[in-house]
This record gives C-alpha cells, sequence and structure tokens, in this order.
C-alpha cells in the first residue's frame, strides 16, 4: 500500500467502531505535533490511544471528508473536516473540525505527524470551502 494509500485508509476507517485502529496504523514511536484551538500538544503513542478511546466514549460515530490528499515521498498532506454523530443524538451529524495535517510514513505506518485544526463553522460549510478537489 502506498503511504497516500494508507493515510486515505485511515481517515476513512470508522475509528469509533474500530478500537483495534491505533494500532493498526500508528508507529510505535509515532509523535503528533498538533496546533488546535486549545493550544499546543506533542501526542505519543500511549496518548494517541488514549484520545481515540475518549472519542470512543463520546461519539456515536465519526466520518471525514478529504478535500486535499497530496504526496512527496513518504510525506503525505491532507485537507479534511471530521463530522460526527454524538452519543446522545446519534440522528445529527454535524461538522466538529477541519484539519491540515502533513504525516511522515515509517514501516507502513504514520510515524510523524504535524496537525493544524480549528473548530469547524457553517460559513466553511455553506461555501463548498472544503469540497474535493481532484489532485
Amino acid at each position: 500500500m502506498s503511504p497516500k494509500e494508507l493515510v486515505k485508509q485511515f481517515y476513512e476507517y470508522d475509528l469509533v467502531k474500530n478500537k483495534i485502529s491505533v494500532e493498526q496504523y500508528f508507529h510505535r514511536d509515532c509523535q503528533l505535533h498538533w496546533n488546535s484551538s486549545t493550544g499546543f500538544q506533542i501526542l505519543n503513542y500511549d496518548a494517541i490511544l488514549t484520545f481515540f478511546n475518549n472519542i470512543n466514549k463520546n461519539y456515536y460515530n465519526l466520518r471525514t471528508e478529504i478535500s486535499h490528499l497530496l504526496q512527496d515521498g513518504d510525506f503525505i498532506t491532507s485537507r479534511h473536516t471530521v463530522f460526527g454523530r454524538t452519543i446522545e443524538n446519534q440522528d445529527e451529524e454535524i461538522p466538529l473540525a477541519h484539519y491540515i495535517s502533513i504525516w511522515q510514513i515509517k514501516d507502513e505506518k504514520l510515524y510523524r505527524g504535524h496537525q493544524i485544526s480549528q473548530l469547524a463553522d457553517d460559513a466553511a460549510i455553506i461555501a463548498n470551502s472544503f469540497s474535493e478537489i481532484k489532485v
């Protein structure tokens, strides 16, 4: 599987329903450098596992729409939006956040990541700012 296919498969994977995906997709020595609306943090493998375990407790479903997916060697850049259905309101899907991520792939797993995210807003959704672009 190419690095680009791996990242695409990861973002399209149902992480809420399949906890094993962290082991399947993340390198044991991975690091994610994440600038979010709450500040900067560096997550290692265990912190990423904890993050997804917390997601599993609060969301019924998560879905990702990828607008850009670019490859340069072992580096993959993705621009995407995550949508979710909470446990409390399983009938309504809402946009949660917009992301731009750069992943280095090592041993066919996500190894080094740099990610920027911000809460989703209706203006970007209405303007189709995150609609898929074929590259």
